[in-house]
């Protein structure tokens, strides 16, 4: 089994679609740990707020079947990809961040992905729910690149699963 952490994002009927995937990778993976929600403004465009969070869950799928399923989630939340800017609007944003202590950098699947380092949204929720875990480029865990972190860039308002409608079937670890 291999630990695998994911980002989500959502600003397109975010209190819809954050609670029904993290329902439906309950549902696929068993138990999973479930960050605090953070608020934050969009990057790079003009749009709703966003919610992010992160997840942590076991799975015997290898990272190229991962990535094709959460792809594949992505569209069944209607989540349309476009070529080009990636600063959209979206139902629905899944990022595979890690994948075990791997390093892998092939065509559209990159672990560790970058964004857990350039974005207080990724580093925070998943230093949250693992602060010991090791980044297998920098060898510094999660809890000491959030305290490098400069965490003024950009803003986030901390939200409990509560503060999402469907919340209350979804129990944060701990």
């Amino acid at each position: 089994m291999a630990r695998v952490y994911i980002g989500i994002g959502s600003n397109i009927d975010k209190h819809l679609h954050i609670p029904r995937v993290i329902a439906e990778l309950q549902t696929e993976f068993g138990e999973i740990a479930v960050s605090p929600v953070y608020r934050t403004t969009a990057v790079g465009f003009e749009g709703e707020d966003f919610y992010n969070l992160v997840v942590g869950l076991n799975t015997r799928q290898t990272p190229r079947e991962m990535f094709h399923y959460l792809r594949s989630l992505e569209a069944a939340h209607e989540r349309r990809r476009t070529s080009g800017n990636q600063f959209v609007a979206r139902t629905l944003d899944l990022d595979q961040l890690l994948y075990d202590d791997q390093q892998i950098h092939d065509g559209k699947l990159s672990i560790p992905h970058d964004d857990i380092v350039q974005y207080a949204f990724v580093l925070k929720p998943l230093a949250d729910i693992a602060p010991d875990l090791i980044h297998p480029v920098l060898q510094k865990s999660m809890q000491s690149l959030w305290q490098e972190f400069d965490q003024n860039s950009n803003p986030m308002q901390q939200l409990s699963l509560a503060d999402i409608s469907q919340a209350d079937a979804i129990k944060p670890a701990h």
